[in-house]
């Protein structure tokens, strides 16, 4: 069924994702400012002396988290796929988190940048992350009932 408690644990998780597709998650300060984005790296304000550092790994992981919790929510029927999904999705959300700070740190010293900020958008994979945790176990307790009701046939 859909309207289960994992389903609401997932389309936060969606969400999260999605807001972490179309914000900034790193400011970096130097001669100009730069952003990190799903674009990459990129300054506000582009001229021809700023610099750019594309970041296509980190754009497909920020369109392969929703996708997974999206496609994760409409498979309710196979619970197995399900709970594999939620813990690759969990995968997915920690690489995330730490390409960009790899990002973070690599465009620090490639910008010769004077300081970063991460953004709060930078929390929302860790919250995703738990909360696929969290649906995963609901989706786990949902096979042991029905496990246990064949059973009892």
């Amino acid at each position: 069924m859909i309207q289960r408690i994992q389903s609401i644990y997932l389309l936060i998780a969606l969400a999260f994702g999605l807001s972490m597709f179309f914000t900034n998650q790193i400011e970096f300060i130097a001669d100009t400012i730069y952003v990190l984005n799903f674009k990459g790296i990129n300054a506000i304000e582009a001229t021809e002396t700023t610099k750019s550092i594309s970041a296509i790994a980190l754009s497909i992981l920020l369109f392969l988290t929703p996708a997974v919790s999206l496609v994760t929510i409409f498979l309710f029927k196979k619970r197995m796929i399900q709970i594999r999904l939620c813990a690759a999705n969990i995968g997915l959300l920690i690489g995330t988190t730490a390409l960009t700070y790899y990002f973070g740190t690599v465009g620090m010293k490639a910008l010769n940048a004077q300081s970063l900020t991460y953004s709060v958008t930078m929390v929302f994979p860790i919250a995703g992350a738990i909360l696929n945790f969290l649906a995963l176990r609901a989706i786990g307790k949902d096979e042991a009932l029905v496990r246990s009701m064949d059973r009892i046939r």
